[in-house]
């Protein structure tokens, strides 16, 4: 444990940051999941509602901070491609 007043504060904060950044990516992860579970379904309807919030949720996340900008690109990309997957067929 530290002694100096300055470093027990930067532990505290440090603590405090890595539980706000942990519910954030827990959270980042359940609206990914809800993609996937529709898309498993073949829900096309919520599959996209579903997407757009999860759209939201990732650019919510790297503008944090508390994941990169690329991946959070690289994320929402791979969601894509599966709801449009998912769109071609039902489509046909």
């Amino acid at each position: 444990m530290a002694n100096i007043k300055s470093s027990i504060k930067d532990i505290t904060r440090s603590a405090i940051r890595n539980s706000r950044n942990r519910s954030a990516k827990a959270r980042m992860r359940t609206f990914f999941k809800k993609v996937l579970t529709a898309v498993a379904a073949k829900d096309l309807a919520a599959a996209q509602a579903a997407f757009r919030e999860a759209v939201s949720v990732l650019a919510v996340t790297a503008r944090k901070g508390i994941i990169h900008t690329n991946t959070a690109a690289r994320y929402t990309q791979r969601l894509n491609a599966k709801v449009k997957g998912l769109a071609l067929a039902v489509a046909s």
